[in-house]
Formats: structure tokens, C-alpha cells, sequence
């Protein structure tokens, strides 16, 4: 199992992520230490990189928007975030970015 990607009991993911704002595009990086690294487009002002991680993720996890939220970072690079109800086939097409 990868330190980065944690599965609950209850089928959530939480996922340690590095940030990286104001990226070309955006996409994932690989590992970065033990979290995961994800480019954003977005820029890092008003919350713009918070909204545009929650929307990329629930898009490749195929959840709704509402299903992703951030469980702490919210003004760091270095965040946590939480996937709920996505399928068993996610976790793994998560290690396959790593």
C-alpha cells in the first residue's frame, strides 16, 4: 500500500498531495517524497487551486464534485484530501500515476 493513498473501511480514499499551483497544465507528477505530486493550471489566489484540485480529482476518480474535500492544507502546498464513494478501481488507477 502507498503511503500517499490511504483506503477507509467505508470505501473513502484520502489522498497526501503536494501542490504544485500555476502550472502550465494541469496533471500528475509522479511521487513527490510521500506524497503525490499534481500540477494545477489554477493560480494559488482566493481559493482557485483548492477548487480547481477538488474538480480535477472528482473528474478522475469519476465522482461528483461534492464527493471530494480537503481535509487539511488549505494554505499550504502540502494538502489532504478525501474521495468518497469511488470505486475500487480508482485507488489503482491512482498508483498508476505514482
Amino acid at each position: 500500500m502507498s503511503d500517499w493513498l490511504r483506503e477507509a473501511a467505508d470505501g473513502s480514499l484520502t489522498l497526501t498531495l503536494h501542490i504544485q499551483p500555476g502550472a502550465k497544465k494541469t496533471g500528475f507528477a509522479g511521487l513527490h517524497g510521500e506524497a503525490m505530486k499534481i500540477r494545477l493550471a489554477a493560480p494559488p489566489v482566493d481559493g482557485k487551486a483548492n477548487a480547481a484540485l477538488c474538480v480535477f480529482l472528482a473528474d478522475f476518480c469519476k465522482v461528483p464534485k461534492s464527493a471530494v474535500s480537503l481535509v487539511s492544507g488549505e494554505t499550504s502546498r502540502a494538502k489532504r484530501v478525501r474521495v468518497e464513494g469511488a470505486a475500487n478501481t480508482v485507488a489503482a488507477r491512482l498508483r498508476e500515476q505514482a
